[in-house]
């Protein structure tokens, strides 16, 4: 495709604090790779969109049924975890405030960004038709914890194939319009669990809904005060315990 048929985007390094600039209610749909993904990338925004009215739909590629240590769960199976998770995801979204989540039941810890995993993320976006799309920064090989789950990579790398150049396209995957679903393209992408980010989003108010609904995934969490205690530390360098203020940072693209 030449750069003269690519949709112009928009990719300012200005840092905001606004929760949205958005004027009329968005259809927002994520995309990531786990159960427990949104809420822990961030829950605090999706919180403040949802009770600004915003609809959220989640899309997980994976159910996350390898997400168990052997050593500690001997009578767990991938097959048990996954139906745990699924229910899991539901509480969650529903105490962030999303709509619905849907799952593509891919291998747990296998994800690659392929042809055909894109052709099925084409389907969801042309599907909820969205105007947000939110996924995770592809390019993130260190995260807080680590190093970052191959999973979240490959998620972020094949939803960004996704939407360019072939979510808006016609010419790409021709079959899914014979399935009933022509082309459609978001007008912001944005991607979470960055280290390049161009917005910030204070979610202060929200960071408890983020918790409440990061605790329903009960099956990762051994140690909820640890987990409580270090959630509370992530405040932001300018403020205290006492008095915390908490952020969710995105690299965000929006198309004209």
């Amino acid at each position: 495709m030449k750069a003269a048929d690519a949709p112009a985007a928009k990719q300012e390094r200005t840092m905001t604090e606004q929760t949205d600039h958005w004027e009329t209610p968005q259809k927002i749909l994520v995309i990531l790779a786990h159960p427990d993904d949104p809420e822990f990338f961030c829950g605090g925004t999706l919180a403040q969109w949802a009770r600004a009215g915003h609809e959220i739909t989640y899309v997980l590629l994976t159910c996350g049924d390898k997400g168990f240590n052997p050593a500690t769960h001997a009578n767990m199976t991938p097959e048990t975890l996954c139906g745990i998770r699924y229910e899991e995801q539901q509480n969650a979204a529903k105490v962030i405030g999303a709509k619905s989540v849907h799952f593509l039941d891919r291998a747990d810890g296998y994800l690659t960004p392929d042809l055909d995993l894109r052709r099925d993320v084409v389907r969801a976006i042309r599907q909820h038709k969205p105007d947000i799309l939110v996924t995770c920064d592809p390019q993130t090989l260190f995260a807080p914890y680590g190093i970052n789950h191959p999973d979240h990579r490959a998620a972020g790398q094949v939803v960004l194939d996704a939407v360019f150049p072939a979510a808006g396209n016609l010419a790409f995957f021709p079959e899914l319009i014979a399935e009933g679903y022509p082309p459609h393209m978001p007008k912001e992408v944005w991607c979470s669990l960055t280290t390049q980010a161009n917005t910030t989003i204070d979610v202060t108010k929200t960071w408890q809904i983020k918790l409440d609904a990061i605790l329903q995934h009960k099956s990762q969490i051994a140690d909820v005060e640890k987990f409580l205690e270090r959630m509370k530390s992530r405040h932001t360098e300018d403020s205290t315990d006492e008095n915390p203020r908490y952020e969710e940072k995105f690299r965000v693209v929006k198309y004209k």
